[in-house]
């Protein structure tokens, strides 16, 4: 019998097994604490789909709570950790998708049998499917409709034109509908190994124990190929703003700008100029153009990192009569990045980032989450401690040349949903000098 590769992870709060399948067992244990938060991750997203499968992995995540053989209906499944008063729920990425649930203690075996048998087990009928195409069209029109969901769409698509990451996670109504069952299957066979597999589970537990009930319930899961996630392409922009008409009181604004991978060196320090930008009540851009000038109600800042690429973010609403005056003090706000912080902003962002760190740490959803997407996106877990050290070391020079490698006025694009007609009138805004 093929042996186990047991190791402990940097800190000894976390633990890793490894079975011969090659799926992947992180565990981390605290006492103090009556919930178990189990998650099961796969490398399956929008990032992995060809523009005819769009929309298959979001898909796919539905088609899991449909039934089993032992479970043959949505209220069967749903009702073995919402019927105890545990949280069961999923959801689709454009590098993972994750199914997860939050349960006491004492009902947690019952829960990876559960999320064990929705992966092993899944009927997929033809009605079934038919059936959720259905629900995920709703779920497409409802982000249609939303101003804000929908400006943050064209941002994706200025960014990265023509390829999976500038695409919806969800798709199309037409790519979804066009998605054939046996397509699904294959996708079934190709993503849904056990290479391509991580379970994390975090609370009051023992690592032997989930190991064991993991290697009778998934052991079996068959290993093979795993297609690999479609590349970041580096496309000069063909346009740099994106406009679509709508006859609403407020207008929905996004700037994006290159940012950096989630192993890039300056990661971190991206991370806390953006925390100084715009992610606090205290932060500039709140400060400047909602309390010194009452343009914005909410205005913030973000820098999502991604395998091999990034972006920084910033996005508001703004009186539609008003925006030739926001723009240029946002966009100003930004550009000053680049000359660098104070010492007193950069010794709050790294208490903050610190902090919000350490009390995310407190919840065992936070925790079972944080050990699986590092292990399957990475390969390896940083500790939390080696993260706040890693936070720590980043210094106002850092953050400086950070800023001045993102903060580009030729990668500059600029997405708005509202009542305007010409993009042209915002192109000649879009400038940090």
């Amino acid at each position: 019998m093929a042996k186990f590769e047991t190791q402990p992870l940097v800190s000894s709060a976390f633990d890793r097994t490894q079975l011969p399948n090659g799926l992947r067992i992180l565990t981390s244990t605290f006492r103090h604490t009556n919930a178990v938060s189990i998650i099961f991750l796969f490398g399956a997203g929008s990032r992995y789909e060809t523009p005819e499968l769009a929309g298959a992995s979001h898909l796919f995540e539905h088609m899991l709570f449909k039934g089993t053989p032992t479970r043959p209906t949505p209220k069967e499944i749903s009702e073995v950790v919402e019927g105890v008063g545990g949280t069961l729920n999923a959801f689709t990425d454009r590098e993972v998708t994750g199914y997860w649930c939050r349960v006491a203690q004492p009902n947690y075996r019952d829960s990876i049998d559960l999320l064990s048998d929705m992966t092993l087990n899944s009927f997929f009928k033809d009605e079934d499917i038919a059936k959720e195409k259905q629900v995920v069209y709703e779920e497409i029109r409802a982000s249609n409709d939303s101003p804000g969901a929908r400006v943050s769409m064209l941002l994706d698509e200025l960014m990265w034109p023509n390829q999976p990451l500038g695409r919806d996670i969800a798709g199309s109504v037409e790519s979804v509908g066009a998605i054939s069952r046996e397509q699904m299957l294959e996708y079934l066979k190709t993503q849904y190994v056990g290479s391509n597999t991580v379970v994390a589970v975090a609370g009051n537990i023992e690592h032997a124990d989930v190991v064991e009930q993991i290697t009778s319930s998934l052991g079996g899961l068959h290993d093979g190929k795993i297609l690999p996630m479609f590349p970041h392409e580096s496309k000069p922009l063909t346009k740099r703003v994106a406009l679509e008409h709508r006859p609403t009181e407020q207008a929905h604004i996004a700037f994006g700008l290159a940012g950096l991978s989630s192993s890039d060196p300056d990661r971190h320090a991206l991370s806390i100029m953006s925390v100084i930008l715009g992610e606090t009540m205290s932060s500039r851009l709140f400060e400047e153009v909602r309390e010194q000038r009452g343009l914005a109600y909410d205005i913030h800042s973000g820098a999502p990192f991604l395998s091999d690429c990034g972006a920084l973010v910033v996005e508001s609403g703004i009186d539609p009569a008003r925006i030739d005056e926001a723009i240029p003090v946002i966009l100003n706000e930004i550009g000053k990045m680049r000359d660098g912080v104070t010492e007193a902003e950069w010794k709050q962002a790294l208490e903050l980032t610190k902090g919000r760190m350490m009390l995310r740490m407190e919840e065992s959803r936070a925790v079972s989450s944080f050990l699986g997407i590092q292990e399957l996106l990475r390969n390896k877990v940083d500790s939390v401690d080696e993260i706040i050290a890693k936070i720590t070391a980043v210094t106002r020079e850092d953050i400086k040349r950070a800023a001045n490698r993102v903060i580009k006025s030729e990668n500059l694009v600029l997405s708005i949903v509202g009542p305007f007609d010409d993009a042209s009138h915002f192109e000649d805004m879009l400038t940090f000098d």
